[in-house]
């Protein structure tokens, strides 16, 4: 009921013949093409820096670098004094468990 019916293939009528063997034409190169035109100058003015921008940037980059390391280390000695305290708890239990197995 729901098998798709896919229709028989078509016998080849007639002989086949291979095709025709085309052989390439020759290229001739026609007039080079246009050069693009450059686009007009911009009027704006360029921004360099100085001295006291050059400066600037680089403390601000230290300032940037220096605090996401404080707040990365911060949060590696969050995770591992948690892991700790975790474990000795853990340990504390199990010893409680045990101690009091061990009455009975």
């Amino acid at each position: 009921m729901l098998r798709p019916k896919v229709p028989p293939m078509p016998a080849p009528t007639g002989q086949v013949t291979p095709p025709a063997v085309i052989e390439p034409t020759t290229i001739t190169p026609s007039a080079p093409a246009p050069m693009p035109i450059a686009a007009p100058a911009s009027n704006r003015p360029t921004n360099q820096l100085t001295s006291g921008g050059l400066i600037t940037l680089v403390v601000g980059g230290t300032t940037v670098v220096l605090v996401l390391g404080a707040v990365l280390v911060s949060l590696l000695l969050a995770v591992a004094i948690t892991a700790g305290s975790t474990a000795i708890t853990a340990l504390v239990i199990r010893s409680l468990m045990n101690s009091d197995t061990k009455r009975r």
